[in-house]
């Protein structure tokens, strides 16, 4: 019986240790999805900033008030449209600055406090790969290895449990 906890327990590690491995893939699928789109937004934005370098000393944002101060409906509209991508540029930009920021913020962001629809995005489009590089090996020993640790502590504890309390109330008078 001890072999074949044995081989569960591997099994165990391998599947958690393969989970592991794709954690960094999905990091680096998020930041290649983030740059892609803070790429498009800038494609958006660059014929108004053209138009701003022109006649606005390439203030985008006196671009923007001059549309919005518009009487014509349209051209407000336009001032409101131009502002959505503006804002949307700045939020992909910091967000990107942010995810390059260091290695741990890149995971921070990716898993916790992704760009909404571009951390939707990746986990609809997400295809599972194994990167084997150094970084991505080692997190997913890392993560196989405390996984099933906590695996194994977690059903021991749920062994004993029935004994402990077996223990207890056979105590009680």
């Amino acid at each position: 019986m001890n072999l074949f906890f044995s081989y569960i327990r591997l099994f165990v590690f391998l599947g958690c240790t393969l989970a592991g491995i794709q954690i960094p893939v999905f990091v680096d699928q998020y930041g290649k999805s983030l740059e892609s789109h803070l790429k498009e937004s800038r494609i958006a934005l660059d014929e108004f900033q053209d138009d701003a370098d022109k006649y606005f000393d390439g203030n985008l944002d006196k671009l923007i008030a001059y549309y919005r101060e518009n009487e014509d409906e349209v051209f407000n509209e336009g001032g409101r449209s131009i502002e959505s991508i503006h804002d949307r540029n700045l939020m992909l930009r910091d967000s990107f600055g942010q995810f390059q920021g260091g290695y741990w913020s890149a995971y921070t962001q990716a898993i916790f406090f992704p760009v909404p629809d571009v951390g939707q995005e990746v986990w609809s489009n997400y295809s599972y790969a194994i990167q084997l590089k150094p970084a991505a090996i080692a997190f997913g020993l890392i993560f196989g290895l405390l996984s099933t640790l906590l695996i194994e502590l977690i059903l021991r504890l749920l062994c004993k449990a029935p004994n402990l309390l077996n223990k207890r109330f056979q105590a009680t008078p």
